[in-house]
């Protein structure tokens, strides 16, 4: 029974260093891939063969406790299809931002060919930060999964009946 009070009070030890080590970092990073998934290839292509979009636009969106826009920023992707962005989580307004009132989603593919946003991984419909990736020393890192867009042939056509007829 003493190991197990010993063993929660340590947890909680570690866990509240942790927590306070996370709330006094200022910045933050948000880093993922852009990829074009083409349908009209043969499986192995369309699963392993997704090719990175450069100039491709993610954005960042960030809440207040009352739902309100705080923070919004983008970032282009470069040659390698990857953004990477840098946030200072304290706003002009003196406010904090909290990761996990954020989320990132698809703007924009320059691809004339491959720019029809997918839900894949959440590009779509926005990917909210969960854990990050890495907390250590001055950097705090999320990493999200890659984001694709497809060409308009490989799009679903939407067949919900919502007609208000």
């Amino acid at each position: 029974m003493k190991m197990k009070v010993v063993f929660i009070a340590l947890l909680f030890f570690v866990f509240s260093n942790f927590i306070e080590a996370y709330e006094g970092m200022d910045v933050m990073h948000v880093v993922g891939k852009v990829l074009c998934q083409d349908c009209t290839q043969g499986w192995n292509e369309w699963v392993e063969g997704a090719k990175p979009i450069k100039g491709s636009i993610v954005s960042l969106t960030c809440l207040d406790e009352r739902r309100r826009v705080m923070y919004y920023g983008s970032d282009l992707t470069d040659e390698a299809g990857i953004y990477d962005l840098i946030v200072n989580r304290t706003t002009c307004h003196g406010k904090t931002i909290k990761p996990q009132n954020c989320f990132v989603r698809l703007v924009s593919s320059p691809d004339s060919v491959c720019n029809i946003a997918t839900d894949f991984a959440g590009g779509k419909s926005g990917v909210k930060l969960r854990r990050p990736a890495v907390v250590y020393r001055d950097l705090l890192k999320y990493v999200l999964s890659p984001f694709y867009y497809t060409t308009p042939m490989c799009d679903e056509p939407d067949i919900s009946d919502n007609d208000d007829n």
